[in-house]
Order: C-alpha cells, then structure tokens, then sequence
C-alpha cells in the first residue's frame, strides 16, 4: 500500500511528497519519489535552465502514461516560500506563475506531478526581454537521427557565424534543442523574426535536410520551429525527464558528444551519476550572453529580398505582414471560386473524417485518435501490420501526427495521405485502431 505522503528537508525546507510510492513510470517501476530524488540530484543543472522563471505547470497526476493538463495559475494553496509572478499573456489575460528559485520550491512542483519542466524564456525581473534563444528541432516522421544530428551542427556554424554561442541538449523525445543566451535587450517579437532569420539559413546551407517551413505540407527533413520563440510559448528544459515510457532525459550535451549520441542513453536512471562524473555540460551558458543584431541584420536583408514574415501559431492576432493563414493548397486562387475535391468520410460510428467538414484533394484516412502520442502510434503499428503491401508506398510526409486540443489536455490524431497509393489498392476508411473521444475521456474497456 502506497504511503501517504513523505516529508523531505530540502534546501533548510519541508517539503511534503504526497503517495510517494505512486508509480509514475510502469514500464520502468519509477515512483513518484524516484522523480523527486532525480531532481534533487542534479538540481545545480536543472535549476540553471528555469530559476528566475516563470514556469507553466504542465501535470501529469497519473503518471507518464495519464492523461496531462497545463496550469498556467499557481495552485492558491502552496507554501509561503513558493514564489509567484504575474504573467500577461497575446489573448490579453493575465496569471500568476510559478517561480523557481531554489532546490525546495523545485521539489515542491515535481510532486505536483510536474514530470517535466516547461519555463518561459524570460526572467521574473523582466517579463518584455528574453534572455534566450531557442532553437527547437522537430524532425518530420522517418527522419532519421543522423539527420537530427547533422541540422543541430549546421545550426551551431550559423550561430557562430552570426556571433553566437549555442549550447546543445537531447530533447528527451525525438528532437534536439539548442539554446543561446543573449542581451535583454530585444522583444519576443524581436527575438523570433531572428530565430526565422536563423532556420531560413540553416535552410540554406542544408536543403535537403531542414526546412523552415511551417505547413506541414511543405516540410521535410527537420523543421527548425522558429514558433517556440513566440511570446507564451515553452520548452522541456535542461535535465527534464520527458513522459515517455523509458524515462528519458533533456541531456545537456557539450558539441564534441553530439555526433555519437544516442538519446535513449540518457534516462532518469543514467543521468545523475553522469553529472556526478563529467558535471554540467551546460554550466558556463549564463557566462556567453550574445548580441541579435548580426541575425535581425540578416532578417533585413531577407526582406529586402522579398521575403515574407513566416506564420505565426494559429492562437495569435496576425500580423501586419504575416501571408495567409492557410496551407498552400487551400489557398483561394485568383478567377472564379472552383470548390474542388471532397469531404472525406468518417470512420465507422464517427461523425467527423480527417478533415473534419473541410474538403481536400488529397486521399486521406484516418488511423487513430488517443489520448497519448504513444497509444496512438501503437495503433499505427496494428494498421501497418493489416497493410503490408500499402506502408512502403507511404513517405514520411505521407503520416500526419497531430496533437489536437481537447477540453483541458491534448490529444493526438493518426491521419495517412495515400496519394502515392494507386487508387485500386488504396485501403478504405476503417474503424480507428485506437477509438479516444476528447471530450468524453476514455472509451469504454
């Protein structure tokens, strides 16, 4: 039987550990406990990559494999020593955020059931300038991680070329992130139209392998996701272990370890004794504070040449000169309005297809719908299976993962293009592998 709570003295601190014995992570036997010690080891690092921020709860109550939820506001019943600060947000509200400080108050948040941690780029004592360039690497489905790895060192050659210092972590998931430290001297607009700067060379330099391009349509290879820079947007920080069924860890790496490495070799597990032996491969980042003016220069020099702002998420008020929020080919061209393609059908017992009521000229079904990206890609393992003579023709922009928004968490959708499958052999909509209504919580059984 779980014990019901477990009192810690934590930086001269009690902190209270509620059913410590709760298993967080059941395909590796982690308790909820285990996490706390976790942080508490490497705390001098974890603390370095959110202390002074505000932070946006992201909690998973029931462990890696529940559902989550992001609370914005700090819960109204916390020790007195949990500090706060007040946040204003693009939609024009407002809240109060946690802010870390200390190895107690770090402690205290993990138990709220907080498996990573999710910071913004900004210091408490000033909410309007980053002191932060992130860098988020998303790789498109099938890329490989050599790919991943041969973008994050062409990203550290234009950051170097441009005056800045990077300094590169696993993202614990299938990414790579890499953060510069710069002057508080720039807005978050400001800060973004140079990380746009920044994935359009990159672009450059390695077209077959990045891209800046926000629809999903357009991409290949891996996406450089200047978005992350945008105001209210945050990352797993440095050491977060990340919800995923082997516990890994956002691993701070120093450059000459990123063309061997192997995310899976960093876990809750492995971590802190590698701290303990090499230390922080991120300790000195708060010493290399960089100066933005060589990337807006170049961010100039984009748009004399014609280019135009790239997209910002969908949730923001468009911008002045921001093009079309729509993907390229929904775009209204100019003559007369044509309505082409269809509506796709739902599968068996759903009321909504793959698009919803919007019509498309691509042949798409729907796979899954879960409550989690893992549920849902196990649901494409079944369909792969049932489809062998199908998934080779599939390329990796062919399988769209989606992460939905739900009523209060995220959700994720399965969704095939069979448009490189003759029409004869493509298979009909079936029922979902995995059937998860957002709305109504898990089905049934």
């Amino acid at each position: 039987m779980a014990t019901r709570k477990l009192v810690l003295d934590v930086a001269g601190r009690e902190v209270t550990v509620s059913n410590p014995d709760k298993v967080y992570f059941p395909r590796t036997g982690h308790t909820k406990l285990d996490l706390v010690r976790y942080y508490l080891a490497v705390a001098e690092g974890a603390l370095r990559g959110v202390a002074e921020r505000p932070m946006a709860l992201k909690r998973f109550v029931n462990g890696a494999e529940g559902e989550f939820f992001f609370q914005k506001r700090a819960p109204e019943k916390r020790p007195e020593w949990v500090e706060t600060i007040e946040l204003k947000f693009p939609s024009g509200r407002s809240a109060r955020e946690i802010v870390v400080q200390d190895a107690a108050q770090l402690a205290w948040v993990v138990n709220l059931g907080c498996i990573d941690l999710n910071p913004h780029p900004v210091r408490a004592e000033d909410l309007d300038h980053p002191d932060e360039l992130r860098v988020d690497l998303d790789p498109m489905p099938g890329v490989p991680w050599s790919d991943v790895l041969a973008v994050a060192l062409v990203t550290r050659e234009v950051l170097e070329d441009f005056g800045l210092t990077g300094w590169p972590k696993t993202s614990g998931s299938r990414g790579f992130h890499v953060y510069c430290r710069i002057q508080r001297r720039w807005t978050f607009s400001e800060v973004r139209r140079a990380a746009v700067a920044l994935a359009r060379e990159v672009e450059r330099r390695a077209p077959e392998i990045a891209t800046s391009k926000w629809w999903k349509e357009e991409r290949h290879g891996v996406f450089l996701d200047y978005n992350q820079n945008a105001k209210d947007r945050t990352v797993a920080s440095a050491y977060s272990v990340r919800p995923l069924p082997d516990a890994r860890v956002s691993m701070p790496l120093v450059w000459d370890q990123v063309a061997d490495c192997r995310p899976e070799a960093y876990t809750l597990d492995t971590v802190p004794g590698l701290v303990a032996s090499a230390g922080d491969a991120s300790a000195g980042i708060d010493e290399h504070a960089g100066s933005l003016e060589a990337l807006l220069e170049l961010a100039d020099q984009h748009e004399q040449a014609g280019f135009a702002d790239a997209p910002w998420p969908p949730h923001f008020v468009k911008a002045e000169a921001e093009p079309a929020r729509a993907q390229p080919s929904k775009r209204r061209q100019p003559g007369p309005a044509v309505r082409e393609g269809f509506v796709p059908p739902p599968a068996p017992g759903k009321t909504a297809g793959p698009t919803g009521r919007r019509r498309t000229t691509m042949p798409l079904i729907e796979v899954a719908r879960a409550a989690t990206e893992a549920e849902a890609r196990e649901g494409l393992e079944r369909w792969k299976a049932r489809h062998p003579e199908v998934w080779p023709l599939l390329g990796p922009t062919d399988v769209l993962v989606d992460a939905m928004r739900g009523r209060s968490t995220v959700w994720y959708r399965i969704r095939l293009n069979l448009r490189n499958v003759p029409s004869d052999s493509r298979p009909p909509q079936e029922a979902l592998e995995v059937d998860y209504d957002p709305w109504g919580g898990r089905p049934p059984g």
